[in-house]
């Protein structure tokens, strides 16, 4: 019995097979929301007997191969009229190794990780991001606005992690928060209402005195009917000339209005841990150049990354994201240290060789032209962790606040100096400083 995870596979089997395929493509493949498959062709083609022959052929070999997963022969193939308009508006992906011929995935969510934004040339976006939470990533971000802002930038810090907040309790204490927060902007947002929060939902930190905080929390001071609003925010906005924006989209816009009004050096973005809609939109729609994969030792994090880097390997975006990923080994313990460290280095680069990393043809060297690919040992590397050292003064954010206040800076570059040290640079080319 054919499941889930042969479809792709076998699809690929059967267009092989199919070389008279090709002179009727580009076309389309369907993949519904219960997982069914069928195609969607030109409707030119229902008037080409010789064409006919070969798609019937095609879906009564995907329904014997996909059982399932497939429709039956009669109802395997939707014609498009406008296919040509259609095409080039789907989000799909390329069948691995067939030409012209597209994955269409029907999701019940909005988020898919298959779709990258191009870079955003105007400001620096930083994303920090792990597979599972816990590991002290809020707690870096918070340290590192801190620290940034200590060197006079100015630091636009987005608290992403919409269902379990708290970023915002590090660096504002209560009586200096917003009234209102991002779940509130994106509710608003839904009936053109977006203007009367949004001067009201940033506020400047204290604890800098050379450059600025200013801070997005994903509520207000008063968190309100918070459920209720966090079970509307990923509404796609629908416009008053009926087309659809969906929420990622409308997450950049905002983040886009946010920019321009406060003109950040930096904007640092704390996503939702795991594999969500919010941590799809925060690493792939919000074109951020840099993706900070924060990572403890352990088969659950490295799962969780193989999972995802093998997902942008097989949609075939891998190359438009991988360039923007950058290893952090969180809370690098105070005793065996190196050999804790060592072992994660080396699962770092047995992922990113694996999944994201080219295969390097005997003979040649990584560093030639179009091979993207490292040795374990290279500390240029993305895959070779930047250190966060464990804390005990670090390791509870809602003391965050309180222990920045007076904290001493050398503590923080102890802690956190090889993440803060590969940032900057970062920034400078970014924002075009020497």
């Amino acid at each position: 019995m054919t499941t889930f995870d042969e479809i792709i596979p076998k699809l690929v089997e059967i267009f092989q097979r199919q070389e008279d395929a090709a002179n009727i493509r580009p076309l389309l493949i369907n993949r519904d929301l219960n997982g069914r498959v069928r195609l969607i062709v030109d409707e030119k083609w229902k008037k080409d007997d010789r064409a006919m022959t070969v798609l019937d052929k095609i879906a009564q070999e995907m329904k014997e191969a996909l059982g399932p997963h497939a429709y039956s022969a009669k109802q395997a193939l939707l014609f498009e009229s406008s296919f040509e308009e259609t095409l080039p508006r789907e989000i799909k992906f390329s069948l691995e190794g067939i030409e012209d011929v597209y994955v269409v995935d029907r999701l019940a969510t909005e988020g898919n990780w298959s779709s990258i934004s191009a870079l955003n040339t105007t400001y620096s976006r930083i994303v920090f991001f792990s597979i599972k939470g816990g590991v002290g990533r809020s707690t870096a971000l918070a340290a590192t606005a801190w620290a940034l802002a200590e060197r006079g930038k100015r630091v636009l810090v987005l608290d992403l992690d919409l269902e379990s907040p708290g970023l915002s309790s590090s660096l504002l204490p209560e009586d200096r928060r917003p009234a209102f927060g991002i779940a509130d902007w994106l509710v608003e947002d839904l009936v053109e209402n977006g203007d009367a929060v949004f001067e009201d939902m940033v506020a400047t930190s204290a604890l800098s005195h050379n450059g600025e905080i200013f801070v997005v929390p994903a509520h207000g001071v008063k968190a309100g009917e918070y459920v209720a609003k966090l079970g509307r925010v990923w509404m796609p906005k629908v416009c008053f000339d009926g087309s659809r924006e969906l929420w990622p989209k409308r997450l950049s816009r905002l983040l886009d209005g946010l920019e321009k009004r406060w003109s950040p050096d930096v904007t640092l973005i704390d996503s939702r841990a795991g594999i969500d809609e919010v941590a799809s939109a925060c690493l792939t729609d919000l074109s951020a150049s840099t993706i900070f994969l924060f990572a403890i030792d352990g088969d659950q994090t490295w799962s969780g990354y193989r999972i995802l880097f093998k997902h942008w390997r097989t949609s075939g975006v891998v190359r438009e994201i991988r360039e923007r990923l950058q290893v952090v080994g969180a809370m690098i313990p105070e005793v065996g240290t190196d050999d804790y460290y060592h072992g994660l280095r080396e699962r770092a680069w047995d992922a990113f060789s694996e999944e994201l990393y080219d295969e390097v043809p005997a003979g040649a060297i990584a560093t030639e032209d179009g091979i993207w690919s490292f040795d374990e040992s290279d500390e240029g590397a993305p895959h070779f962790p930047w250190p966060v050292r464990w804390h005990r003064g670090f390791a509870a954010l809602r003391s965050l606040h309180g222990k920045l206040t007076g904290i001493d800076a050398e503590e923080v570059q102890t802690i956190f100096g090889p993440l803060i040290d590969g940032l900057l640079p970062i920034i400078k080319t970014e924002r075009g400083e020497p």
